[in-house]
């Protein structure tokens, strides 16, 4: 067992590490309830992620959550997804960080506007139309 596999499986996470569409999608799909649905607000009852909870920290938060936001679309292009998707991406991405860096209302906007679970919605698209044994059944 490679060195990255014995650590993710130490940490309990069944993250797999091929570059096939299968793993891709698991990878994003964790990815994305990481960053918009890891857990629920007190009295809200609403999902938030570390993209929200990090994004209050004024520059730095902004920044890490576009790196890792960029990294969903990094792994759609692994995919080979058309590069106007990836640009729709990149730009929900953009969008996610502009916005989320204006002090106060940035900080709500991102309790709004979920940039990684939009991308995740195209990328399923695009597995189910190209990799249809690699399709996601959402229940």
């Amino acid at each position: 067992m490679a060195t990255g596999q014995t650590s993710a499986r130490r940490m309990d996470l069944d993250l797999p590490l091929g570059s096939d569409p299968v793993s891709i999608s698991r990878r994003m799909e964790m990815l994305e309830k990481v960053l918009e649905r890891a857990f629920t607000v007190p009295g809200l009852r609403r999902k938030v992620g570390l993209d929200a909870v990090v994004g209050l920290v004024p520059v730095a938060g902004d920044v890490v959550s576009a790196a890792l936001g960029m990294y969903i679309v990094w792994e759609a292009r692994n995919l080979g997804m058309p590069k106007w998707q990836l640009a729709r991406m990149t730009a929900n991405v953009g969008i996610d960080t502009l916005l989320g860096a204006i002090p106060f209302a940035g900080d709500l906007f991102d309790f709004v506007f979920r940039s990684n679970s939009r991308n995740l919605r195209i990328v399923r698209k695009h597995i189910d139309k190209h990799y249809p044994h690699a399709r996601v059944i959402e229940g």
